[in-house]
């Protein structure tokens, strides 16, 4: 996997470029960073596949230019969305863009990458940038093949939710204890003949029992 350079880039926007954005929340600036981050380093990739030479002849000269022309597109294209507006956009555009050239020309010297080099490092970043924007970045970059990739952020549904649901649902199954008609329990009637029966029967075993005590006493 290629070096990281999202996250390098990022963090040395804020070292270096420590007022961008200052008018913001910490949490809105940590946003728009990542946002121009992506935007502006996605085009040099998208840049880089259709002419690398002219591209690499660019970073080593850092062109003000030459970055002025990419921030334009940007700023211009119709799939733009940015809540930015035109003056920050372009701004914040142009000072990071700069920053990656310079950075780029920086490593390339230190690393001794060469073309071959950076090529490999630039598009290793396509998997770094793949769910950190929303789809109109990279349809304004025109890295297209990033459309998708940012994952659909789901509700999470809490233990404590869960266990509440599961307990309306049991007791809207239980009978209700609280209502007013009240089943009395009876009990089995017993049917009249019975209490005729059960004389007749207590004799006929009495009868029994004597006959069978008087042959005893014969024998």
């Amino acid at each position: 996997m290629a070096f990281d350079l999202v996250q390098y880039f990022s963090e040395q926007i804020k070292i270096q470029k420590p007022q961008l954005f200052n008018q913001y929340s910490q949490k809105e600036k940590q946003l728009y960073i990542d946002e121009i981050n992506a935007l502006a380093l996605g085009r040099l990739i998208s840049l880089w596949k259709q002419n690398h030479q002219k591209l690499y002849q660019e970073v080593q000269n850092s062109d003000p230019l030459y970055i002025q022309e990419i921030t334009r597109h940007l700023t211009t294209s119709a799939h733009n969305q940015s809540t930015l507006s035109a003056s920050e956009l372009e701004t914040s555009l142009t000072e990071v863009l700069s920053l990656q050239f310079a950075e780029l020309k920086q490593l390339d010297q230190t690393g001794s990458f060469g073309l071959a080099g950076l090529t490999e490092l630039l598009l290793g970043q396509i998997e770094h940038l793949s769910g950190q924007a929303e789809d109109w970045v990279w349809s304004t970059n025109q890295l297209t093949e990033l459309l998708g990739s940012k994952p659909v952020e789901q509700e999470e549904i809490s233990l404590e939710a869960t266990m509440q649901e599961f307990n309306q649902l049991v007791h809207q199954a239980q009978p209700n204890a609280h209502d007013d008609t009240v089943l009395e329990a009876t009990p089995p009637l017993t049917p009249t003949w019975s209490y005729i029966a059960a004389p007749l029967v207590a004799l006929v075993i009495l009868i029994i029992l004597y006959c069978a005590y008087s042959q005893l006493v014969s024998f």
